[in-house]
């Protein structure tokens, strides 16, 4: 039986947290439809992770897709619901913690927000990234969904008339008062002990990040024999689909470092009829045989530094910015499936939750099996396609040092006898 469900609101995200327990050796399965009918859970999956693709949703339907999830899956039995937010804040943090309580008829939810381990902290009720309030940071400037408020009480108030409790590290233990219980973390003990002290009544409806997940998988031990790694080919091929300058800063660091480094123009990133046209199919192979010599490749939906090209196409054709979201990682998909058809070897690396399902959806996939992370938030997964299985790499838009790219290309170029180290 299907002990914990945890419901993501984006692919990313989805990965990151299940691959917490994937780790740890529980049956971890990623699924991709929000609708999911919990009676067609697999024999033996512990944990079943459900992107629910809610971030870009206005907050009451985000509020509806939630709410039917949990309550789906409580009437299948599952025992444990978490919500996974995003360790930024960004989307529909009030409406889904609210929808996660109402379906479950909890009074309380413990949200423990913060992820140690990416320099993303709680304290006095702020969340900090790399010691600046989040609204500060280069996720108040996200253009798809930036974050306002630094204050998670003010994230939450936004969309929720739930009552927001605040529990400060180190704070005397206070009368308990119904609500979204909002616990200050910065380290991953902090986590734990939060976790301990709730006991596992207190984690029957929780919310956070990759952070708590991790240390409910420890808490409710979830576990069971670690997935082994696979060989990974040694050549790194990244499909870029995100703008965040974090991922910005890294593909100028590897490309420095010798990565192939293409940018796409405006008609191959958002036209789907281009990629019909013999020139398409002459590009795609240029690209290939580039990406076969070099072995290490950027495919890259940004402007080049400096250039606009991309704006003043949408400015021209009246193009929203969600048309451009929506029509850029669609079509980013389909370029590595036409990648994937004409022979691309090469272990890939989606950056961007809208870029990994719009290959999902590409390939035909709708359910894959996290492996081990190697490096903070950069996620191993299969997936079977055509017969064959391909090894991807998932990564947050704003995860990972500058360098990140350079060092899993030495890894996965370093031979067959250093593949124990990667993970």
């Amino acid at each position: 039986m299907t002990r914990l469900l945890l419901i993501a609101d984006d692919f990313t995200g989805a990965l990151d947290s299940g691959v917490q327990f994937a780790v740890r050796g529980a049956k971890t399965c990623v699924v991709t439809d929000p609708a999911y009918d919990f009676s067609k859970m697999g024999a033996g999956v512990q944990v079943l992770v459900l992107d629910a693709e809610t971030r870009h949703l206005k907050p009451e339907a985000a509020y509806q897709v939630v709410f039917g999830a949990v309550e789906r899956a409580l009437a299948a039995g599952v025992q444990y619901i978490y919500k996974k937010t995003d360790s930024a804040l960004r989307g529909n943090v009030g409406a889904e913690l609210t929808a996660a309580m109402d379906a479950a008829g909890a009074e309380c939810l413990a949200f423990v927000p913060a992820l140690p381990k990416m320099n993303r902290v709680t304290r006095g009720g702020v969340l900090y990234i790399d010691g600046v309030p989040v609204a500060k940071s280069v996720f108040g400037q996200d253009p798809f969904e930036p974050v306002t408020f630094s204050s998670i009480a003010e994230i939450i108030g936004a969309q929720s008339k739930t009552p927001v409790v605040l529990h400060e590290l180190n704070a005397a233990e206070t009368e308990p008062r119904p609500g979204i219980q909002v616990y200050d973390g910065e380290t991953d003990q902090d986590l734990l002990e939060i976790g301990r002290k709730l006991g596992r009544e207190g984690l029957a409806v929780s919310a956070g990040c990759a952070g708590f997940a991790a240390a409910l998988a420890e808490l409710l031990e979830l576990e069971g024999t670690p997935p082994g790694l696979p060989y990974l080919a040694p050549s790194l091929f990244v499909a870029c689909g995100s703008v965040n300058p974090v991922t910005l800063r890294q593909m100028e660091t590897a490309e420095t470092a010798g990565f192939s480094h293409i940018h796409l123009n405006p008609v191959q990133k958002l036209e789907a009829s281009w990629l019909e046209t013999p020139e398409c199919a002459a590009t795609v192979d240029s690209w290939l045989e580039t990406a076969g010599g070099k072995r290490r490749f950027i495919l890259d939906v940004n402007d080049p530094p400096g250039q606009d090209d991309t704006g003043a196409y949408a400015r021209e054709r009246g193009l929203t910015t969600e048309d451009l979201r929506v029509r850029i990682s669609a079509q980013l998909g389909q370029l590595v499936q036409r990648l994937l058809d004409r022979g691309l070897d090469a272990t890939i690396l989606c950056t961007g939750g809208d870029t990994l399902l719009a290959l999902t959806r590409a390939v035909g996939v709708a359910e894959l099996l996290p492996v081990c992370e190697l490096d903070t938030g950069a996620v191993l997964t299969d997936f079977l396609y055509r017969g064959k299985t391909y090894h991807i790499i998932s990564k947050s838009g704003g995860f990972g040092e500058p360098d990140l790219f350079v060092r899993l290309a030495r890894s996965l170029g370093a031979g067959e006898q250093e593949e124990d180290d990667i993970c």
